[in-house]
């Protein structure tokens, strides 16, 4: 992890067009902007993190109507 000391006003460019931009410090709270062409996705590690459960819940869902398809499908050929 690289870590970096801003002060308000400071920013940090990351890949020639994202820029991260310190706007205040207010305790241990600190509020930053963010300057990223709009096909980039930005979302909060949490928000983040829920949706990367959901997908993987998705593909095991998925995963379980496959197996009973094919389990039907084998019942079927069997008749």
């Amino acid at each position: 992890m690289l870590v970096l000391t801003r002060k308000k006003g400071e920013s940090i460019v990351i890949h020639n067009d994202i820029v991260l931009t310190v706007l205040s410090v207010e305790g241990d709270v600190v509020k930053m902007g963010i300057t990223a062409p709009r096909d980039i996705d930005i979302y909060r590690k949490e928000i983040y993190d829920a949706i990367q459960l959901n997908n993987q819940v998705a593909v095991m869902d998925l995963a379980a109507i496959k197996s009973v398809m094919l389990d039907l499908d084998q019942k079927k050929g069997s008749n």
